[in-house]
This record gives structure tokens, C-alpha cells and sequence, in this order.
């Protein structure tokens, strides 16, 4: 009887032993199975391939940084790495590109018995409510036009002809201007020739003005980079009459 139940001691031990070995093994391995995601480079670097192809830069430069932080060290991270730099310059370039273009409204409308084309943009500062607005207008009865308008209650403060100090990309510059008799707070240059000629080589131009309310002296800033001439249609008082 001392022998069996020696044995059978023995024997119970063992297979504890092999059980207690077996689930300590199954427990490090698992840490390790989770740990190791699933390569799916090649696909993402196909997906990649195919958003060069159809000019999706934007969604390009997304899939590539995320192979790259995902895969560091595959294939397709190597890859990705020669290609990207240049689409993310492009995609930054083309962002600012339309952005600027965004800033101009182009509009033909009736005004005062004839047909005006006016390019608007406003000021990128001061922004918010105290914007100002430059407009490029061309009017069938009254010319052409170049002119800042105040949108709030008060216009701006000009004595006869006034100089307004600019900048065009940092180079100084001046702007002759007069107020409106008819009282609009508005600012019309005298020469809208030469200042449309200077803007349509400017990217950003300043103008160093007084308002009414208060007489506050505000910097105007407009980035112009986006003016598209073509889009400022001309206007003829033939085609007032056709309307």
C-alpha cells in the first residue's frame, strides 16, 4: 500500500509539474502574439502607389507618413521615404496656392442703371468684423475704379487728397486717395491704373490708414498673391444695353 500511494503521489506531482510548465509557457507566449501586428505594408503601399497615380496628394501624404510610422523598417517605408518629401512640398505649395485664390470674389451685377465687374478681397489684418475691403471696379457709366470700402458706420479719415503709406512685398510705396463727396466710407485712388499694375505683381501689400471712429490708425494687410486678371470681366455699355 506505501508503494501505490507513493506512486500515485509521484504521478499526481508529475502531471501538476507538466501543467504548471505548459500554462506558464502558453502565458509568455501570448504577450508576444499580441504584441506583432499584422504586415499589412504592401497593401498600404499599393493604396499609396494608386493616390500618386490619380493626383490625390493630399490623401498621398496621409498613407505615406502612416506607412512610415507603422513600418519604419519595411519595404515599403523605403520606398515611401524617396517619393514623399517631393508630393508633401507639392501639396503644401498647391494648399497655399488656393488658398490665396479663395480670398477674391468676382462678380457682374446691375448697379445704378448700368453694369458693374468688381475683384473684392479683404484685409487678412485686421480681421473678424473690423475687416476693410479693396475692390478693383468697372462700372459701364463711371470707369474704372480702385477704391477701399469700410463696411462699418464710419469711413475713413482723408482731407482733400490724402497719401496713404503702402508697401508692395515690403518695398515702400504711396497711394494718393480721396474720400467720396457723396459720403460713402469709402478711400478711391486717384491713379487705379498704376495701382492695379503694382498689385498684379504683389503678393501681399499694406496700407497705413486712419478710421473715423476714434481716429484710429490701422495697417491693412491683403494678400493678393491670387489675383487672377481674367477673371475681372470687362464691362461695355453695349453690353449694359443688351442686358
Amino acid at each position: 500500500m506505501n508503494q501505490r500511494l507513493r506512486f500515485a503521489a509521484t504521478t499526481v506531482g508529475t502531471l501538476l509539474l507538466l501543467a504548471g510548465c505548459s500554462q506558464s509557457g502558453d502565458q509568455a507566449q501570448a504577450p508576444q502574439q499580441a504584441q506583432a501586428p499584422a504586415d499589412d505594408s504592401a497593401g498600404k503601399l499599393d493604396t499609396y502607389r494608386q493616390l500618386q497615380r490619380i493626383g490625390n496628394d493630399e490623401m498621398a501624404v496621409t498613407m505615406g507618413n502612416e506607412i512610415l510610422k507603422r513600418y519604419p523598417n519595411s519595404d515599403a517605408a523605403k520606398e515611401v521615404q524617396q517619393s514623399l518629401p517631393a508630393i508633401e512640398q507639392r501639396y503644401k505649395e498647391n494648399s497655399e496656392k488656393n488658398r490665396l485664390v479663395g480670398l477674391w470674389l468676382y462678380q457682374v451685377s446691375p448697379m445704378q442703371g448700368g453694369t458693374q465687374s468688381t475683384a473684392t478681397i479683404y484685409t487678412s489684418q485686421p480681421s473678424g468684423d473690423d475687416r476693410v475691403r479693396l475692390v478693383l471696379r468697372r462700372h459701364t457709366e463711371w470707369g474704372q475704379n480702385a477704391f477701399l470700402f469700410n463696411g462699418g458706420p464710419h469711413g475713413f479719415v482723408c482731407k482733400g487728397v490724402c497719401s496713404i503709406k503702402a508697401t508692395f512685398d515690403g518695398k515702400p510705396g504711396a497711394i494718393s486717395a480721396f474720400a467720396p463727396t457723396t459720403g460713402e466710407p469709402a478711400l478711391l485712388f486717384k491713379d487705379d491704373k498704376g495701382f492695379i499694375a503694382q498689385l498684379e505683381k504683389a503678393k501681399k501689400i499694406t496700407m497705413d490708414v486712419t478710421l473715423q471712429d476714434g481716429e484710429k490708425k490701422v495697417t491693412l494687410v491683403f494678400e493678393t498673391g491670387g489675383f487672377d486678371p481674367s477673371k475681372w470681366q470687362p464691362v461695355t455699355k453695349s453690353s449694359a444695353k443688351k442686358k
